[in-house]
């Protein structure tokens, strides 16, 4: 598999890319724990089908500490008992707000105070904007189709600057 385009090749795109990068770098400042910021990127991926963002949020979280057996279960996370109730209330507000058009609702009432018990305003709003993000980052991936197995940690990390 190749990639259609390197985005990073024409300067319009590679200034939005590094503009996006460097957004990212306040999600990594937020309260919210790196292992389940990158746990609710790789659902994401999983999701939309996105082979780069797989790789790189199962590597990210990898290295962040996150175990094994939670890594290859967030695919099945209403069916396993690794994750918290904080975790399973981020895990719910991702899939509803990353699968907005197959259901009717967005994300629904129940969900958002399911997320509410667990997460202050400022939390709640970089989960939003995390979620936001990885979504716009899957489909640019899936569009280009970039290709995981390759990915290294860090990589991400470094593309932003201040």
């Amino acid at each position: 598999m190749e990639p259609r385009i390197d985005l990073f090749a024409s300067p319009t795109p590679t200034q939005v890319l590094k503009r996006f990068a460097n957004a990212a770098l306040a999600l990594e400042r937020s309260t919210l724990p790196k292992t389940l910021r990158e746990l609710l990127q790789l659902r994401v991926g999983q999701i939309n089908g996105c082979g780069l963002c797989v790789d790189a949020h199962t590597k990210e979280a990898a290295a962040a500490g996150e175990t094994p057996v939670r890594i290859s279960l967030v695919a099945a996370w209403r069916e396993s008992t690794v994750f918290t109730a904080a975790e399973r209330a981020a895990l719910a507000l991702t899939e509803e707000g990353t699968r907005l058009g197959d259901e009717r609702h967005g994300v629904s009432d129940e969900t958002w105070a399911a997320a509410r018990e667990h997460y202050d305003d400022d939390q709640l709003g970089t989960l939003v904007c995390l979620i936001a993000m990885i979504n716009a980052a899957t489909r640019m991936n899936v569009m280009v189709r970039n290709p995981g197995g390759s990915y290294q940690p860090g990589t991400f990390a470094a593309a932003g600057s201040e």
